[in-house]
């Protein structure tokens, strides 16, 4: 198995099976309910049981290419887009397990005919799971053009920690130590020069001229 996810991984297949899954299961539900208001057309209620199969399939395959992906590139996130990725991933499952069941009620509303009185609430349960395929969606582009989650700009730019200032470094003052503080406290301040005050000449020590030892 571990193979395959190799040999599969460098042809990022996720995108694909994430396009698939999306429009077949939007379009599965939105001509069921077109079917609903012309119950004499049996070819669109038909149509939409082989595309609501489908989608169910390209769900399963988007969770798998997902998870492959997800393991590629999770120690390259930061930890925010490392929470929209868990959430991301854990949507997928759950809707790759809910759009199977639905697949599998939709097949069954259409060979069984006690199951027909059953169509309403799978149309609203449809409703329900399409419109949280759409946040799931949504949460797979905030990765990608946020945090550039498998793209060249995550690998050249790290994506900062909660902790940077999203306005950009933040000028710094410098403070004094206290021994600076301290040094320049007990140095005397030099006279303030004044225009009218003769400069005084300041005596010089010179060295002393006694005759020693060795020159007597």
């Amino acid at each position: 198995m571990d193979s395959v996810v190799k040999f599969l991984q460098p042809y990022q297949l996720h995108p694909v099976a994430d396009h698939f899954s999306v429009a077949l299961l939007f379009v599965a539900v939105l001509i069921d309910l077109i079917a609903s208001l012309s119950p004499t057309r049996i070819w669109l209620r038909y149509t939409a049981v082989m595309l609501m199969i489908l989608g169910a399939l390209a769900a399963g395959a988007s969770f798998a290419t997902g998870d492959m992906e997800a393991d590629r590139i999770w120690n390259a996130l930061g930890q925010p887009a490392k929470d929209v990725l868990k959430t991301h991933a854990e949507l997928g499952e759950y809707l790759a397990i809910t759009f199977g069941v639905l697949a599998l009620w939709r097949l069954m509303i259409e060979a069984l005919g006690f199951m027909a009185g059953s169509r309403p609430i799978y149309l609203i349960v449809a409703i329900l799971a399409i419109g949280t395929l759409g946040y799931s969606a949504h949460l797979g582009g905030v990765l990608v053009y946020d945090y550039g989650a498998g793209t060249a700009l995550m690998a050249s730019a790290p994506v900062p920690a909660e902790s940077a200032s999203p306005a950009g470094a933040i000028p710094t003052v410098s403070v004094p130590s206290a021994m600076a503080t301290a040094t320049a406290a007990e140095t005397p301040a030099a006279p303030a020069a004044n225009p009218g005050s003769v400069p005084t000449a300041v005596p010089t020590v010179q060295p002393s001229t006694a005759p020693t030892a060795a020159s007597m």
